[in-house]
């Protein structure tokens, strides 16, 4: 049996001006034939997870093409046809197929397609035929549309947030897709759609009212016929009409009971929807609490969020830091600028500097500080342990550590890097050497920075990824939507 493996995966921000281009997948990743699994095997993604899950089952993975960038603004026209054709080209070349596994993101959108995903799936469902089997995994945040869904025999999602569990939801679709191809089951799957969308700072899948709602999911697997299930958290920085929350269920070749259970946990949802309304704390009151607390504190910079696609420039709490002159404290920017001028000066050497605020107006103002440079590095590191993103090569470009007269550290990067791994901070300076640290995301950091952090604070900092969804103009989201709108009762 020869399966192939296809991924185009982006998270598309369609509040941010600047869009997604070929320049940046070709910077990340994209990839055809071999290339495909010497880059993703040695990971905890879910590709490293397709590969070991169909050797395991005696088949052959066909590596077919792999496109990936780094969250950020919709997708080109051109980058997206560019891609798409690379795929069905790789794909018409790749010989028989008796399966496919497939990984979009979820979220993905461009400027010919609100449904990136969905429309990309669809076309390689028409290039392989009905009979097929097609299996795919998304991420927790994805926005699931009836495309995606009508295109696939059978759907998992991430199943955890931060995503740690990328390897295993790999390992599981090629197990689904083993089983289909020995005649073992036939997968169907059926999805609701409840009016909510969930707030991301109440999407820790670990922590209230996200566990209970996994709970449910998770008990519901133990009834006969149920394959999988899956709750896609929604990404409300997509504004898309399938923008929301969605239940998704896989069964034995019964769509009324893939169909009833699905509607079961939309239902669950619904009854508890309050409680997934976002809890917001400002910046003064987050520095507040981070200085009564005891420990190690990681302040979550929710509107500069750089795994939701924003420019990881934002100043608004390293100003606040800076102007209540908080020493022992960490912010990474990017700032390329900052950078060569800090390189221009040399190690020691005490430098003015106009720090970040340069992508647009939304997230602070350049921050004017005097700081001495401590040192530089070329910006590569690896990641070894189980994180969020899966991925395990990393690069943020020539980076440089400088330091103000009160103690604050900046790192300041040439490339936008998410701060997913906690050795983007150790291959510069030690985490444990300050009190407080910030990372430019809402959940996704945590997974890293537990190590070190003891409490957690996320902070309702303006940007495009703010918590607070009602300073969003949102134009294509689908309505009635709570809690933007009043709803009398969920939809299926």
């Amino acid at each position: 049996m020869r399966i192939g493996i296809i991924s185009l995966m982006h998270e598309s921000n369609t509040f941010i001006s600047a869009p997604t281009t070929l320049e940046d997948f070709r910077r990340d990743a994209l990839l055809t034939g071999d290339a495909v699994i010497e880059h993703w095997r040695p990971t905890v993604h879910e590709i490293g997870g397709f590969i070991e899950g169909i050797e395991a089952a005696g088949f052959e993975p066909v590596p077919i093409a792999s496109a990936w960038a780094m969250p950020k603004g919709s997708v080109t026209r051109d980058a997206y046809e560019t891609i798409l054709n690379l795929i069905t080209h790789e794909l018409d070349h790749a010989g028989r197929l008796d399966g496919l596994l497939v990984a979009p993101h979820g979220a993905g959108v461009c400027e010919a397609h609100h449904d990136m995903d969905g429309h990309w799936l669809s076309v390689v469902r028409d290039r392989i035929g009905p009979d097929v089997p097609m299996v795919c995994t998304l991420d927790a945040h994805v926005n699931l549309s009836r495309r995606m869904i009508d295109a696939c025999d059978a759907t998992v999602i991430y199943r955890t947030n931060p995503h740690t569990d990328q390897h295993q939801v790999g390992l599981q679709a090629a197990d689904l897709i083993a089983r289909t191809l020995r005649g073992e089951i036939r997968p169907t799957q059926a999805a609701s759609f409840p009016p909510v969308a969930i707030n991301i700072e109440r999407q820790t899948t670990a922590d209230e009212p996200c566990r209970s709602m996994y709970a449910v999911a998770d008990a519901m697997l133990e009834r006969p016929g149920v394959l999988s299930n899956s709750i896609g958290l929604g990404f409300a920085y997509a504004d898309v009409e399938e923008m929301g929350t969605s239940f998704l269920v896989v069964t034995d070749g019964d769509r009324d009971l893939a169909q009833r259970c699905a509607d079961e946990l939309a239902v669950h949802l619904w009854t508890r929807r309050e409680e997934f309304v976002a809890k917001l704390t400002g910046v003064d009151e987050a520095i507040d609490q981070a200085l009564a607390a005891e420990g190690r504190v990681c302040l979550l910079d929710m509107g500069d969020n750089v795994g939701g696609g924003s420019s990881a420039d934002g100043t608004f709490l390293a100003r606040a830091l800076h102007e209540r002159s908080i020493g022992e404290s960490f912010v990474c920017i990017c700032d390329p600028e900052s950078v060569q001028k800090a390189e221009a000066a040399g190690v020691g050497a005490r430098v003015d500097l106009s720090v970040g605020g340069r992508t647009d107006d939304l997230h602070g103002a350049p921050l004017d500080l005097t700081a001495t440079v401590r040192l530089f590095h070329n910006g590569e590191f690896i990641e070894t342990k189980v994180r969020h993103g899966g991925r395990r090569e990393a690069h943020m470009g020539r980076t440089a550590i400088v330091e103000t007269d009160d103690g604050m550290t900046v790192q300041l990067t040439s490339l936008r890097m998410a701060p997913f791994s906690l050795e983007q901070v150790r291959c510069c300076v030690d985490p444990t050497s300050f009190r407080i640290l910030v990372a430019k995301g809402v959940v996704a950091p945590m997974a890293a920075y537990e190590e070190v952090c003891d409490t957690f604070i996320r902070v309702n900092t303006r940007g495009v990824s703010t918590a607070d969804l009602s300073a969003l103009d949102f134009k294509y989201r689908r309505r009635p939507l709570f809690p933007f709108e009043p709803v009398e009762k969920p939809g299926a």
